[in-house]
């Protein structure tokens, strides 16, 4: 209530002038400060994420710089309580942009997020309101009262809400740094990748339940008492939890024995594409019509999967084709190796091969085989584009495509008189 006393007796006198001057100047030098040094020579050497941290706290902190500056030199002479004010609201502003950018770089940009951003927001400017009208020390003792006794602790609503709050901040920091080293890791191109995910989520891990405990044992809490926690979450996952405990522990086996990669072609079940993501739970495969499909990493463990670059990265395209018996095979065969070596996306070694598989009732059988570097980009316009190739070449050359023919004869004579 003093800073308020004071800032209600200024108004009535020049030091609310000499206050209202600093806090004008001190907001232009902010403004000229921010232009400096977010220059474009400047900041082109720092990364994106950097300059983005930069851009939300530069001018909130750097006008809180001056005007602490200006109440230190003002405060020799007159009241600055609203140089005070100003100081704790630039501070509150700039906490609260740190919050909210710390939790964009954690989390990719959904609707909850932006709830959580609001309510961080708003949570931080009534403390803040609180503390400036005087209430904030009446509202914990208030909050310390309501208590409970758990075993032989002491716990109160004040207590409660600390932890909750140390809790938020110590996940939010743990989350961020371990999104910084797993963006470091994930460029350390020596290290396998699936390693390099199992660093990186095993490093989240464990730095969040550090974090955690950390945050705890700083508030006074009692950590045996989550051992009751504990048990009950052994049991739920002894029960209902079992299959997402499953999908855990099958998607840390799938990182750790590297049967699948990022990029792999797969074939599962019904979907086959590739895979564009593997997660704790989950893997994501993208089929080659574009559209994605999220499988459970249970059923790689449980089931036959087909990995078709599972040993190599290339991929075997077969082309069928029949033509008629009396064809000559071998320049119908020499013109089907052609059509695939003139394809760019065809390679060269192994070779593209046209052999002979079998005579059928319409015509002889081939088949044209061939291998492709890329076959995660799919292979329906390569087949389309090959076929219409050796189609070009057929009709140059006289060759017949069959189509099925039946002789039907018929058998004369008379009908059975009745």
């Amino acid at each position: 209530m003093q800073a308020w006393t004071e800032i209600i007796a200024d108004l009535r006198t020049p030091a609310s002038l000499w206050q209202l001057a600093v806090i004008a100047l001190s907001l232009l030098l902010a403004g000229a400060v921010n232009k400096l040094i977010l220059r474009k020579d400047l900041m082109h050497r720092i990364s994106e994420k950097w300059q983005r941290a930069i851009k939300q706290v530069l001018f909130p902190l750097s006008a809180f710089a001056f005007v602490y500056f200006g109440m230190l030199i003002l405060r020799q002479w007159q009241h600055v309580g609203l140089l005070s004010l100003a100081s704790a609201l630039l501070i509150a502003f700039s906490l609260s942009r740190l919050i909210v950018h710390a939790l964009r770089y954690i989390f990719a940009p959904s609707a909850w997020l932006t709830t959580v951003e609001n309510i961080i927001a708003g949570v931080v400017w009534v403390l803040v309101a609180l503390h400036l009208v005087g209430f904030l020390p009446q509202v914990l003792e208030g909050l310390d009262a309501i208590s409970f006794m758990m075993g032989q602790t002491r716990v109160s609503v004040l207590l409660v809400l600390q932890a909750i709050i140390t809790v938020v901040f110590a996940v939010v920091a743990a989350l961020w740094v371990s999104r910084l080293l797993e963006n470091r890791l994930m460029r350390a191109d020596r290290i396998d990748m699936n390693m390099r995910v199992v660093l990186g989520k095993l490093l989240r891990v464990v730095l969040t339940v550090v974090g955690v405990m950390v945050a705890l044992s700083a508030i006074g809490f009692d950590i045996t008492l989550l051992s009751v926690f504990g048990g009950a979450l052994g049991v739920g996952l002894g029960f209902g939890l079992q299959k997402i405990a499953s999908n855990y522990v099958s998607g840390f086996i799938i990182l750790l024995d590297e049967s699948v990669h990022i990029g792999d072609l797969m074939t599962i079940a019904d979907h086959h594409g590739v895979v564009s993501q593997i997660r704790s739970r989950y893997l994501v495969l993208k089929k080659l019509d574009g559209t994605e499909v999220v499988i459970p990493n249970e059923i790689l463990i449980g089931t036959a999967v087909v990995n078709h670059t599972f040993s190599d990265r290339l991929g075997r395209v077969a082309l069928p084709i029949q033509v008629g018996y009396e064809t000559d095979l071998e320049h119908a065969l020499g013109i089907m190796r052609d059509a695939a070596k003139n394809h760019p996306r065809v390679l060269k070694d192994p070779a593209p091969d046209a052999q002979l598989t079998g005579f059928g009732e319409s015509g002889i059988d081939l088949q044209l085989a061939l291998w492709i570097p890329d076959p995660e980009n799919g292979s329906g316009g390569l087949k389309s584009a090959l076929y219409l190739e050796i189609w070009k070449h057929f009709r140059e050359h006289g060759i017949d495509i069959p189509y099925p023919q039946r002789d039907i004869r018929i058998v004369s004579g008379t009908l059975p008189e009745k």
